[in-house]
């Protein structure tokens, strides 16, 4: 694994930040439409809430992928930060595995859950399915486990150019 996985993995992290972002724009656009169609116009709309719910969902899962990978996540250092550089190490290797664990489980049991609700429609929003709805999970989790292993193998990626675009570092 060289450097042209970590330059299929700075595609990756361009393509889902901006999936990240859309659908934190659309997510934002649509909730005051049925906030106005339901107090003002005294007429609710089916749509928004399933639209948003689907819309935080993805950037959430997508874009804790790219906040690993810029390594902006939330961490508590206090008690790492009172270790050796050896210590943190290991402390570094072990939050990466803990994290691979929970991303292999998501990636599993979210992907099941998305085929086991296939075919379930949605009422308020018939144009998706509750399968695809939940799409996100094991997207978002195949991701994650994409950049643990790219930081495994090549160490943090958070200087990165494409990663660095937009710091204040």
């Amino acid at each position: 694994m060289g450097e042209r996985y970590s330059l299929v993995m700075d595609l990756l992290y361009r393509v889902s930040m901006w999936i990240a972002g859309i659908a934190l724009l659309i997510m934002v656009s649509v909730i005051p439409v049925g906030i106005f169609a339901r107090y003002v116009m005294n007429n609710a709309l089916s749509w928004p809430e399933p639209i948003s719910i689907l819309c935080m969902v993805t950037f959430t899962f997508i874009g804790a992928a790219v906040s690993y990978r810029a390594g902006a996540h939330i961490a508590v250092t206090m008690l790492t930060e009172r270790l050796g550089e050896s210590g943190r190490k290991a402390c570094g290797v072990l939050a990466d595995i803990m994290l691979l664990a929970i991303s292999v489980f998501i990636l599993w049991y979210g992907g099941a859950l998305c085929l086991e609700l296939w075919q379930q429609p949605v009422a308020e929003f018939p144009l998706l399915t509750a399968g695809q709805n939940y799409l996100p999970l094991p997207i978002g989790s195949a991701i994650t486990i994409l950049f643990i292993f790219e930081k495994i193998v090549r160490g943090p990626q958070n200087q990165r150019p494409v990663v660095m675009l937009g710091s204040t570092t």
